[in-house]
């Protein structure tokens, strides 16, 4: 007999994840891949949407004639800030843009000189100013470089929406894509703000379904209830949102290190703004304050520089252990040391400066400072609320170093990690099912410890 499971796209910048759950939702299968980027027309690196689409439909169409498993749902995370601009026959007018690809000032000024200065902006739709980060930005963009493109556009998708129409041939938005720091959506009015109506762009954006909700397709003879996609963050959050009571903070770590706090209550303040915090949204369109940073990106870069400095194999950092005395020394005379490649740091010196004769120690210094940069973004988005649960999930989840040092940071809160192997996959399963979770959920199925400091007070 066949075991009925629901199958996963996760994607993200770098990995590409497919995944099986069972009904209890413990993963019984997984595949992944990397593309190298493809170049766009200005000769930015972008995302091979070509090759990410033939993959995800081979590797699906295998599993469905797999004889171990009947798969009865499809859903879809992946990361934001990123839309697929089809034309009416369904096909991409575009590349998938980067979301680092640099703007230019011209466009942005443009932007805030029409519909209103950048404070206003930022703080009703939760939206700091990021240029392609924000989704909104790139529809602007593309109205004014490219008329005769956006003209074509049928619909604008965001990218889990793009690859769910891929297997439904049906065109939706979704909240919690909206929501990931667009600049489209009006937290206070709870619509698309008005600049979008403005210019047009709300043609070019289909309904919107809620991410919990499925559509029955008849698939190549299998009737399968498909999802609509949902953003990787607000993904990750659903495990944990649907099975503890009790106010929590949730650090998402992977190329982004997003810290996610559901417990806010009202609208960003001024000072929100400044810290660089902004809104992510729920799956029931409510808001989410979060703040980011491109820690695992800014981690893969600098790992790099001392491999090359030190002469050691790339991977090398994955065998370095905490060492206590190594961290103490290094804080106790702590100068900062790394100047970042994708992000900025007002006491990051000009150049980076090697120290040590150790690699060991070099690395730990490395995390020293990362780890200084993610306590003040946990802190800025706890602001007022009280929260005692810190979980970690992602990437950095099960790397040693870099949890003793955030306990020693963190050290009033309870700090919890989890798999990291998992992401935001299975909170793609969870969120199209109707299954209530228990409390001991996250411990039975998502590898959820509590964490135990190494570092002798």
């Amino acid at each position: 007999m066949k075991i009925k499971v629901t199958a996963v796209f996760d994607i993200g910048k770098t990995n590409k994840k497919f995944f099986l759950f069972d009904e209890s939702f413990r993963e019984i299968h997984r595949e992944y891949i990397r593309f190298d980027e493809i170049e766009d027309e200005d000769g930015y690196p972008t995302e091979n949407l070509e090759a990410l689409k033939n993959w995800a439909v081979a590797i699906f169409d295998k599993m469905l004639d797999n004889k171990e498993y009947e798969i009865q749902a499809l859903n879809f995370s992946c990361y934001g800030a990123s839309l697929v601009h089809i034309d009416e026959n369904g096909k991409p007018l575009t590349h998938l843009y980067n979301y680092m690809k640099p703007l230019k000032d011209e466009v942005l000024d443009s932007f805030y000189e029409t519909h209103g200065t950048e404070t206003q902006i930022s703080r009703v739709t939760g939206s700091p100013k990021l240029g392609m980060l924000n989704a909104g930005i790139q529809l602007y963009w593309l109205k004014l470089a490219q008329p005769e493109v956006f003209e074509k556009i049928q619909y604008s998708l965001h990218l889990p929406q793009y690859l769910s129409y891929l297997f439904t041939g049906i065109p939706l938005s979704e909240y919690t894509s909206i929501g990931c720091h667009t600049m489209l959506w009006n937290f206070e009015q709870k619509d698309y703000h008005d600049w979008v109506y403005k210019e047009g762009i709300d043609k070019k954006l289909p309904p919107i379904q809620s991410s919990c909700k499925t559509t029955l397709v008849n698939y190549k003879g299998h009737q399968i209830n498909i999802g609509c996609g949902i953003h990787d963050s607000s993904s990750a959050l659903v495990p944990y949102s649907r099975s503890i009571i009790k106010p929590f903070l949730l650090v998402s770590t992977g190329t982004w290190s997003i810290s996610i706090n559901p417990f806010n209550d009202g609208m960003l303040s001024l000072n929100d703004i400044e810290n660089r915090s902004l809104f992510n949204m729920r799956v029931d369109g409510s808001a989410v304050k979060v703040s980011r940073l491109f820690l695992g990106n800014e981690y893969k870069v600098q790992v790099k520089v001392l491999s090359d400095y030190y002469n050691v194999p790339y991977d090398c950092h994955k065998k370095v252990k905490f060492n206590q005395d190594i961290f103490f020394e290094i804080n106790r005379n702590f100068t900062h040391m790394f100047k970042w490649s994708t992000m900025y740091s007002e006491h990051m010196p000009n150049e980076t400066i090697m120290v040590y004769d150790s690699y060991e120690y070099a690395y730990h210094q490395l995390l020293l400072e990362l780890v200084l940069l993610q306590e003040k973004s946990i802190k800025a988005v706890i602001g007022k609320s009280k929260i005692k649960k810190l979980y970690i999930d992602g990437g950095f989840s099960d790397n040693e170093v870099y949890i003793q040092m955030l306990s020693q940071f963190m050290n009033t809160m309870k700090l919890r990690t989890a798999n990291s192997s998992l992401g935001s996959a299975l909170g793609a399963a969870i969120v199209i099912s109707d299954k209530i979770l228990e409390s001991k959920f996250l411990k039975n199925n998502y590898a959820v410890k509590k964490h135990v400091s190494l570092i002798l007070k």
